[in-house]
């Protein structure tokens, strides 16, 4: 077996760059050990499926073949979109699913996200099999293989759920990511007429990155919608469980403003529930919440970690700055952009002006996520004796649960630890440019107190 690296081994799932600390023996090791944890938990058999990345069939193979050797069966789905898996784990008789996936990451990456029981795991739960690959801890048998075309049913279980008022003319962005081999038929099937660009599954990715919480990747499809009849567009991440979206007059509508739509929508059928939202989202959303009846639950950044939190407080709906949407409400509460595009068409199909409704929706000055790159460690270490430390003169309230966001009368600041890379991801937004660059300093000072060699991204 090729050298094993710890540092693949991520806080949601694992990740690596292929032939340097992803292989195919990676992969079987992979398979060994989560087959040996899903068995301890009675679970018989494993879910599996790829996206379209150049390195996925040999690390699927190589992941089934590992799996079977512990006894576990595999059901293999083959080339899918990652919330395909968590459909599959939903559908199938199997509580236990593995991704393929590199998500967004360069073409040389790729990665597992893993699904063990019902629940997405990470953290300690991700670092237990890295320590049961080196213990050589893997029980030993002959599980069955078999394949599994669950397009159909996945496309027919949306379709019956989620209706349309008006057909409507929609463009869609898969920056040739795996998504693109299912939105067309998705978005048509409901009855929309769909533009598609970069729908052909290539893991080369030739024309952009398929990331949309990049705005430079989101540039096409605004000139896409420029320049044609669609009312609307749909972006996709490269494993499809994340959405973008952009209006008719080339306005992002990043993902804390699509849940302010999801929220309204379905506090209708869950008058007083708890919406779940991570650290990044903006201030606007907790009294969009309250305003229709909810319940506002600020919650840690993390996919894993929002899935885990909404089963804890069974809430019927999270979602992510990222982009990753939850919906237990007429869904099965993982993150699907597929999904999340189906329903925000719905509540949009009902509007007599789209572009007003989601132009309409509260917003502020804001950065994007800035990021402030340091030494592996250093940033855990930093935000550590900065909420220690924490003083901040005008501030109304300072949240700890997730790194610190430092809350004022007219905006708020965050600085918190990446879990996967070694950086401190900051973002703030404000009533004004003046409270920005005010609220920024705030934080500046406080980051070059603790370590005063600091280079800021601003």
């Amino acid at each position: 077996m090729s050298l094993l690296s710890k540092s693949i081994f991520k806080a949601y799932d694992i990740r690596g760059i292929i032939d340097k600390t992803l292989d195919a023996d990676v992969a079987y090791s992979i398979g060994q050990a989560f087959g040996t944890a899903a068995l301890a938990k009675g679970e018989k058999t494993v879910v599996i499926g790829r996206d379209g990345r150049l390195s996925g069939p040999s690390l699927a193979a190589s992941l089934a073949k590992g799996l079977q050797s512990t006894g576990v069966n595999v059901i293999d789905l083959g080339v899918v979109a990652t919330p395909m898996v968590y459909f599959g784990t939903n559908v199938l008789g199997a509580s236990s699913g593995i991704m393929v996936t590199g998500s967004h990451n360069p073409p040389d990456y790729n990665g597992f996200k893993m699904v063990l029981a019902g629940e997405a795991i990470y953290g300690d739960t991700i670092l237990a099999l890295y320590d049961r690959i080196i213990a050589k801890d893997f029980v030993t048998g002959n599980g069955q293989y078999s394949t599994h075309d669950i397009k159909t049913s996945y496309l027919e279980r949306i379709v019956s759920d989620v209706k349309l008022q008006r057909p409507i003319k929609i463009a869609v962005d898969c920056g040739n990511g795996v998504a693109g081999a299912f939105a067309g038929d998705l978005y048509r099937a409901m009855g929309c007429e769909v533009t598609e660009l970069f729908c052909e599954v290539d893991g080369n990715f030739p024309n952009h990155h398929p990331d949309p919480a990049h705005p430079e990747n989101l540039q096409d499809l605004i000139r896409c919608l420029q320049t044609s009849d669609a009312e609307i567009g749909l972006a996709f991440d490269g494993d499809g469980d994340r959405l973008g979206v952009v209006t008719k007059d080339g306005q992002i509508i990043y993902p804390d403003r699509q849940l302010m739509l999801f929220a309204a929508d379905v506090l209708t059928r869950n008058a007083g529930a708890q919406i779940l939202y991570d650290v990044k989202c903006t201030r606007h959303l907790a009294p969009w919440i309250k305003s229709h009846g909810g319940q506002p639950l600020m919650w840690k950044t993390g996919h894993s970690l929002v899935k885990a939190k909404l089963k804890e407080t069974g809430s019927p709906l999270g979602g992510e700055m990222s982009g990753h949407v939850f919906f237990k409400d007429r869904w099965y509460g993982f993150d699907d952009g597929l999904y999340a595009g189906a329903r925000l068409l719905e509540i949009l199909s009902k509007v007599a002006d789209m572009t007003k409704t989601l132009n309409d929706l509260p917003q502020s000055t804001s950065t994007p996520e800035l990021q402030l790159k340091l030494n592996e460690g250093e940033n855990f270490a930093i935000i550590e004796q900065m909420q220690k430390n924490a003083n901040f003169p005008g501030s109304t309230e300072i949240i700890s649960i997730d790194g610190l966001r430092v809350e004022y009368p007219d905006g708020f600041g965050l600085a918190r630890s990446s879990n996967t890379t070694p950086v401190i991801v900051m973002r703030f937004e404000a009533e004004s440019t003046e409270a920005l660059a005010r609220i920024q300093a705030a934080l500046k000072t406080a980051i070059l107190a603790v370590k005063p060699d600091a280079v800021l991204p601003y």
